[in-house]
């Protein structure tokens, strides 16, 4: 019995030998934003593996909001914490970049047969370049867009078929709005958090934040003024209140304001917190200036920081996948995002009847054409810049200073920010 089992031993040696052995391959996995992302994420991932059964991901702690995703990263840096692969907003790359963080990602594109046959047009890939270095891939790339109570603007005597397409219609609707009383507020305009927002009347108005050379302050040129003015106009004649983001998301989906302006990448959360409560529609976000206004270009881009040789060939399999068109396929659906990938927009497989069959999300699609880089500030101070605007838009809001004094306090505080030449 014994010589029976030491063969049998010695069999079992033998075929475990004769097998290749299976390694797996983890990647850790950092994304901001998780009310947005987590099932997202979560969907992508599963799939991923399940294509790729010798890679796992594994995701560390999402950050509530693209400021804090970034700061975590550099603090994160250079340390054991840091993740393999990251979600990091546009805006953000730059900083990123500067640091030396980031793995190039040009000499991997440079080995792939065809990028473009993948959904990755030159277009898209510059969204996610930073001084023609290829920093990330975009991800999640939205646009802002107009929501609104289609009850409300009745009951105010407009007509929801034919939503404003000026600055002056939303603002004299949402006072009407305002004056049914029951607790109804015109607007939500989303100017807490970041700059994104008050990008979206700058761009809109045809405006620039810095000059070319990124020496000198332009946000508070003729566009800025325009557009700090409209946002007066939002509090003083179209019922825009003091609201926090979730204040505001709160009210807008409990039937309590008629417009709200915002990411695209909120529709599918607000689609799912409206219900049946009121009639949603959504709609062009309007521009100051029709011929020469732009939009930014909201969202993140997937960003490798492993250096092990190893793992970054599994990451770079997890980008391409993310980002491809399956990726796009989940994250449009999913939140309302608009398609970072063109073979998941043009193809049947994908997206390809997807708007056809789900119209509020066609605004954001319609805007593509407009969009234009997120601006991303010079320098180690950027998430100061923005800190900065956010905070001078919050007395506009609040009435505490003339919108030309919040201009210009806000030009003079980013303009000891940037960096000495």
């Amino acid at each position: 019995m014994k010589r029976i089992s030491q063969a049998l031993a010695a069999a079992a040696v033998s075929i475990a030998m004769s097998i290749p052995a299976h390694a797996e391959t983890t990647l850790t996995v950092h994304y901001p934003m998780p009310g947005f992302f987590k099932d997202v994420m979560d969907t992508i991932s599963k799939k991923f593996m399940e294509e790729n059964p010798d890679i796992r991901i594994q995701f560390a702690n999402p950050s509530a909001t693209y400021e804090e995703g970034i700061q975590t990263i550099m603090r994160q840096a250079g340390t054991a914490e840091m993740p393999d692969v990251t979600f990091i907003g546009l805006n953000r790359l730059r900083m990123l970049n500067e640091r030396d963080i980031p793995v190039d990602l040009g000499p991997l594109v440079a080995k792939e047969a065809d990028m473009a046959a993948q959904g990755f047009s030159e277009n898209i890939l510059k969204l996610a370049q930073v001084k023609g270095k290829q920093v990330g891939l975009a991800f999640a790339t939205s646009n802002p867009i107009m929501y609104y109570n289609a009850d409300l603007v009745r009951a105010a005597g407009g007509n929801p078929d034919v939503p404003p397409k000026t600055w002056d219609e939303v603002i004299a609707l949402g006072g009407k709005i305002k004056a049914l009383g029951d607790g109804n507020e015109g607007i939500d305009f989303r100017w807490q958090g970041d700059d994104w927002m008050f990008s979206a009347l700058l761009f809109g108005a045809g405006g620039t934040m810095l000059n070319e050379d990124e020496t000198k302050v332009t946000f508070n040129g003729p566009e800025g003024q325009k557009a700090v003015e409209v946002l007066d106009r939002m509090v003083k004649e179209g019922g825009l209140p003091v609201l926090t983001k979730q204040a505001g998301e709160q009210a807008f989906v409990a039937g309590k304001i008629g417009f709200a302006f915002q990411t695209t990448g909120a529709l599918r959360n607000t689609i799912k917190n409206v219900g049946t409560k009121f009639d949603l529609r959504t709609a062009h976000i309007p521009l100051i200036d029709p011929v020469n206004g732009k939009l930014p270009t909201g969202g993140n881009a997937v960003v490798i920081l492993t250096h092990d040789a190893e793992k970054q060939d599994a990451a770079w399999k997890f980008a391409k996948f993310a980002a491809g068109p399956y990726g796009a396929s989940v994250v449009v659906p999913g939140t309302g995002y608009v398609p970072n990938n063109e073979l998941a927009a043009a193809s049947p497989d994908y997206l390809g009847t997807f708007y056809k069959e789900n119209p509020l999300f066609r605004a954001g699609l319609e805007q593509m054409p407009l969009m234009k880089p997120w601006y991303a500030f010079p320098g180690s101070n950027g998430v100061k810049v923005t800190q900065t605007i956010v905070e001078n838009l919050s007395r506009v809001v609040e009435q505490s200073v003339t919108p030309q004094e919040a201009l210009d306090d806000a030009a003079a505080d980013v303009e000891d920010l940037l960096p000495r030449s």
